[in-house]
């Protein structure tokens, strides 16, 4: 196997479990080594266990800019060098109508979802700046992309993730740095499980659930699907790609949905007046 970032170093938060723990493996099994940060602090020491001499563990709560700038800054003093930032942290957050949502629910969700991105991207931006290279890639949502799939704390701070991506694309573009965000559908995720049948430890249980509800039959969207994404962006084969909004759904923000797509079937050209035919 072609190993597509040999030699490179990656930071990722939220790195311990679902898509972070995937990524995490997809890029040590290309050859990066890989810094991550989680607050689920026993289960990250037993996955960097796991990963070996590759893999960096430390606490990283993404609503403390010290302890983001803190994560990039270990990859700094173990390695010189942070080729990618993947701002991968997350929760659902905030839930229900807008005028039941309690305002501290509303701030913290936005901390996680949208300032911890920010404080990602400001500190590996920095360096990545002076090196002349790196690849920065967040993760939205389609609810970043379209209304009504997501809560509406959730939904504010994943379109947050696509703009401020966009504007900083814009800049770092000047010093060989790429930003691209990532919109992902529904992902058999523990986060996801949770949501689904109330048990993080649930994926397996969830994911004829997750399977049933996507446009492609039979085809729940998992970790890995995202994990490819994250190291297309940090490898040269994106080389071009930057500012954008990639996502990984079956098709969902285009109107595919599960079963059988509307006009299906043929039927005489309609007209005016609701005459059909020619």
């Amino acid at each position: 196997m072609e190993r597509r970032l040999e030699g490179q170093v990656a930071v990722i938060t939220g790195g311990a479990s679902g898509i972070g723990a995937a990524t995490a493996q997809k890029l040590v099994a290309h050859g990066a080594k890989v810094v991550l940060g989680d607050i689920q602090e026993d289960r990250l020491a037993g996955f960097v266990k796991e990963l070996g001499d590759s893999a960096v563990g430390r606490r990283c709560d993404v609503t403390r800019e010290e302890e983001v700038k803190g994560l990039v800054e270990a990859a700094m003093d173990s390695h010189g060098r942070i080729d990618v930032m993947f701002n991968n942290a997350g929760i659902v957050g905030a839930i229900g109508p807008l005028d039941t949502t309690p305002t501290e629910e509303w701030k913290f969700t936005l901390d996680i979802l949208l300032n911890g991105v920010f404080y990602g991207m400001k500190h590996a931006s920095g360096h990545m700046k002076r090196a002349r290279r790196g690849s920065i890639v967040s993760m939205s949502s389609t609810a970043g992309v379209m209304g009504g799939l997501g809560p509406h704390a959730y939904a504010a701070a994943k379109h947050g993730v696509v703009g401020l991506t966009k504007n900083l694309a814009a800049e770092m573009c000047a010093f060989g740095v790429r930003v691209n965000c990532l919109a992902p559908g529904l992902i058999a995720t523990p986060l996801a499980a949770a949501a689904t049948v109330g048990d993080p430890d649930g994926v397996e249980q969830a994911l004829p659930v997750f399977a049933e509800q996507s446009p492609i039959p039979g085809r729940a969207g998992m970790p890995e699907d995202v994990a490819n994404a994250v190291l297309w962006l940090a490898s040269e084969e994106s080389g071009y790609v930057n500012g954008q909004t990639i996502a990984i759904d079956a098709g969902l923000t285009t109107g595919s949905k599960p079963g059988a797509p509307n006009f299906a079937e043929y039927q005489p050209i309609m007209r005016e007046a609701g005459n059909s035919g020619l």
